[in-house]
């Protein structure tokens, strides 16, 4: 049987190995960072109309711009945007994807914080970017001056951010950002996957004036989206025009534009359960610091916790238990997200047996 090995890729991706965590079927998945509330159901009756008013004309391509769908995300995201600022794909790595394109390819580097979203280093690596992880500071925290100066170190092409952090959770100030921005002529994407779930403005904020920064963001968490693969970008029109040049001819289907604009409508409906779950985030924490754990500050929809002296073993304790969390790779943690109260009921019963 023909192994990987035995192929003529890439130099670059011999070893490598494809994104993924576990899909194993427990009850309560905890491991990522899906909202586990589900969708309304007068908004899934509603995008179910939709999607029957689409279905009738899919013999046709769907708008290649996706007009009505980005004039929709552009109303949700508000601070003065307009459809020609904002750019979609089939959720946010595809975005960022069409970004790397776009603004990097071989020769050129993005800088991140590591730990940070484990795809930057893979979606760096499928255009032939140099991926270069600079440390954080205790705690996973960044400071304008770190920044600043891990950018005047490295002199990368692009500057991500991830706010708020994953896996860590932690919370990017604009001043970060603007630091981040001023200190180098080349791309800075700030992705704010979990954005809905911090209290700190937004740096779609900050687009006014820099042409040079965008802002990444999904409905894949807050807005219980997962499976439908919906991520978009705010940013100057004139990035919106590169990723044109990159983007494949009508990668948005009509499914995937009816559905998204149908719960554009119900936003309101959409996010009502984003403060139950900060307050089961932060009811972990409390819970987690109690058992003698250290969770870090978390302003996403997850907590990562140290003081784990076995992941493993705590992590398959819990598995046995039917709750699945996941283990990212920090020596001495693990990441649970924040659920329902019965699923956190039932994470930290099972973590206190153990």
């Amino acid at each position: 049987m023909t192994e990987l090995s035995d192929l003529p890729i890439r130099d670059d991706l011999r070893g490598q190995k494809p994104y993924g965590a576990p899909q194993l079927d427990v009850p309560v998945q905890l491991n990522v960072n899906e909202n586990t509330y589900g969708i309304p159901e007068e908004v899934a009756l509603d995008i179910v109309e939709e999607l029957a008013r689409a279905i009738r004309g899919a013999n046709r391509y769907p708008d290649r711009e996706f007009t009505e769908l980005r004039e929709s995300l552009a109303q949700y995201l508000g601070s003065g945007l307009t459809a020609e600022q904002i750019w979609a794909a089939n959720g946010s790595n595809e975005v960022f994807q069409q970004f790397l394109q776009a603004f990097g390819g071989a020769g050129r580097s993005m800088l991140g914080f590591s730990p940070t979203y484990s795809m930057y280093p893979l979606l760096s690596a499928g255009v032939g970017v140099r991926w270069i992880g600079a440390p954080r500071l205790d705690d996973w925290e960044l400071t304008p001056e770190h920044v600043v100066a891990a950018i005047e170190r490295e002199r990368p092409d692009i500057v991500v951010l991830c706010s708020p952090n994953n896996p860590t959770g932690t919370p990017v100030s604009l001043d970060v950002v603007r630091a981040a921005y001023d200190a180098h002529d080349g791309m800075l994407i700030v992705d704010e996957a979990y954005g809905e779930f911090q209290h700190a403005p937004s740096a779609v904020s900050l687009l006014d004036g820099r042409p040079r920064l965008a802002i990444s963001r999904t409905m894949s968490k807050a807005f219980a989206f997962a499976g439908v693969r919906l991520g978009y970008l705010a940013a100057d029109p004139a990035v919106i025009d590169a990723i044109r040049l990159v983007r494949l001819p009508y990668h948005l289907s009509v499914l995937t534009q009816g559905a998204a604009v149908a719960a554009l409508r119900h936003s309101d409906a959409m996010l009502a359960q984003v403060s139950s779950i900060i307050e089961q985030r932060d009811r972990m924490s409390a819970a987690l610091r109690e058992l003698g754990y250290h969770p870090y500050e978390s302003a996403a929809n997850f907590v990562l916790f140290g003081g784990v002296d076995d992941p493993k073993r705590v992590f398959d304790g819990l598995l046995a238990a039917g709750v699945i969390v996941r283990d990212v790779g920090i020596p001495g943690t693990l990441r649970v997200t924040a659920g329902t109260p019965a699923e956190t009921d039932a994470f930290l019963e099972a973590l206190a047996r153990l």
